[in-house]
């Protein structure tokens, strides 16, 4: 490794905030130095490509076809495709760094989330002039929040559903990319998945496959909020009929009230309720690292 960790980051992202707290980072130095003893500069290869994580909600809403034909058609060629089994583990890690802000509520819905299917992990790369890969594909998938969300973008093409089942994530910059890397994969899966990627053959065909395993194990479901309360009724056994299904307090209420009972219910009837009517983020506390932009790159990287 010719730079140093700092060094490296400095090129890598326009935080420095992120170059401090990535520097001493256990996945991204794992990759780093990985990508060193194979003799591929980590600069070039963290611009270059990119991944794009199909989570398990955009396995159930069958988003992996019309998401490589997205790809395809916005400049971005898949050249690994990977599917990776996923707790809450991996979610605290994958997002370690923003998760401060979440809910207590958000991080159970997520937990039940990452029980619902494995997901599956597309590297892409491109070539852009201007913006690295990893800030360009983050800019043309789309806003986190469905109301920001624009014609033309990938989470807007796939469907507005709610805050929390945004269906994919994507690393902010080519620093994260690097840091993603390891949080999704093993040294011996990193080692196939950069050598994949290095040779630059498009495998959209390995990612169909990969798609049509997910499918068979994991079923189609409504994601209408509707069908989520008529469903937990079910599990509850009851009709509630002094509850307002429209109503988000009385929906949340009924939520926390089923938990605070240990009652069984339909995990993705809860996710798709929850993600309705329950509080995202905590307060006004700041996000230990916020979102990256095509504008921070432009106008703030050193």
């Amino acid at each position: 490794m010719t730079a140093s960790p700092r060094e490296l980051l400095a090129a890598l992202t326009p935080q420095p905030e992120k170059v401090a707290a990535y520097a001493g980072d256990t996945y991204l130095l794992e990759t780093v130095e990985q990508l060193d003893r194979l003799g591929v500069d980590a600069a070039k290869f963290a611009r270059q490509h990119s991944m794009l994580l199909l989570k398990p909600d955009a396995i159930v809403a069958r988003s992996v076809e019309p998401t490589l034909e997205w790809l395809a058609d916005n400049g971005f060629q898949v050249v690994s495709a990977v599917r990776v089994a996923v707790d809450r583990h991996f979610a605290r890690a994958l997002w370690y760094y923003a998760w401060n802000i979440a809910s207590p509520e958000r991080r159970r819905l997520a937990d039940l989330l990452v029980g619902i299917s494995d997901v599956l992990v597309l590297v892409v790369r491109g070539d852009d002039a201007e913006l690295p890969v990893p800030v360009r594909l983050t800019e043309a998938k789309g806003a986190t929040d469905p109301r920001k969300r624009k014609p033309g973008e990938l989470r807007h093409l796939l469907g507005r559903h709610s805050y929390l089942l945004n269906l994919v994530h994507s690393p902010d910059d080519p620093a994260d990319v690097l840091r993603e890397l390891a949080v999704y994969l093993d040294e011996p899966r990193r080692a196939k998945v950069i050598a994949e990627a290095t040779a630059a053959a498009d495998r959209s065909a390995d990612a169909l496959a990969l798609a049509s395993d997910l499918y068979s194990r994991t079923p189609a479901r409504s994601f209408d909020r509707t069908d989520a309360v008529q469903r937990i009724l079910r599990d509850l056994e009851t009709t509630a009929p002094e509850l307002d299904p429209l109503s988000d307090a009385d929906c949340a209420r009924l939520l926390t009230g089923a938990w605070a009972e240990g009652r069984e219910l339909d995990p993705w009837s809860v996710i798709v309720l929850g993600s309705y009517v329950l509080p995202m983020r905590v307060g006004t506390q700041p996000q230990t690292l916020r979102p990256v932009s095509a504008k921070d790159w432009l106008e703030e990287r050193p």
